[in-house]
């Protein structure tokens, strides 16, 4: 999605219908948005305005869409901008920009699918675990987190998915890191979708070396975006297909395109 394509993203004024802590520092908060649940599609971010003008938006990826109209955004306060979003009641109002940017893609011949989500990175990969149980696909979900109280509430994962829990300090599941048990359940999958943290992608590059197929592996990026649309080229990042913004040809790539040295976060 480019410039031009981003412009049919209509900018919206969203109602909030609810606000929840979900974990410790972590909000769901969910906005009745019809028009961006329309076209919507798994691994896509919206912008949000949050404050004043004076701050950048936000952007925030697609958690996850419920009776075609209401658009559930999973986030960690880190700043100025997400705490005042914490902040927001039901009833108010929020402007959003999207769906914007390119999404994760599910080969029609695929039928299990590996999710790999490292801390917040449940967040796109949620949604696209909606979309692949809807399709009746079968899904396998690595969650990891540094201890208990980052993991998503197992409780609210989609029905149907059979999720596989890693903890570092091993106070719950399996003692260690996501990348440690990824190897047991790669020959399993047809197709490998992850988000986390760049670390978390290079052990999943330097694993494929080991593995008796080379499975395809796609991973929504997380960097530092201005506008989100296209126009300021603050969020680039050299691929081995020449230069690329994260906004619009992500933030969803092939790991094979990406050089990770030079993601800078």
């Amino acid at each position: 999605m480019g410039v031009e394509a981003a412009h049919q993203s209509k900018q919206v004024t969203a109602t909030v219908t609810s606000n929840l802590e979900l974990m410790p520092g972590h909000h769901l908060i969910c906005v009745e948005a019809p028009s961006i649940v329309a076209k919507a599609r798994p691994g896509q971010f919206i912008t949000v305005r949050c404050g004043g003008t004076l701050i950048l938006r936000r952007p925030l990826s697609i958690h996850k869409s419920i009776d075609s109209k209401y658009l559930y955004l999973l986030f960690k306060i880190v700043g100025k901008g997400t705490t005042w979003l914490s902040q927001r009641q039901r009833g108010e109002r929020l402007d959003l920009i999207g769906p914007l940017g390119k999404g994760f893609s599910i080969e029609p011949a695929s039928q299990k699918l590996l999710l790999a989500a490292g801390g917040i990175g449940i967040a796109p990969l949620f949604f696209l675990a909606q979309k692949a149980l809807g399709e009746g696909k079968s899904v396998k979900l690595l969650l990891g987190a540094r201890t208990n109280e980052g993991l998503y509430p197992q409780k609210d994962l989609p029905r149907g998915i059979e999720a596989i829990i890693t903890t570092e300090d091993g106070s719950e599941g399996t003692k260690g890191k996501l990348t440690d048990v990824l190897p047991k359940y790669a020959d399993w999958a047809d197709q490998i979708y992850a988000c986390g943290p760049i670390g978390m992608y290079k052990t999943i590059a330097d694993q494929r070396q080991q593995w008796q197929v080379n499975k395809p592996v796609q991973v929504s990026l997380e960097v530092r975006m201005g506008c989100g649309i296209g126009a300021c080229f603050g969020c680039s990042i050299k691929t081995k297909n020449g230069m690329k913004q994260v906004c619009h040809d992500g933030p969803v790539f092939d790991l094979d395109e990406v050089i990770l040295e030079e993601i800078k976060i």
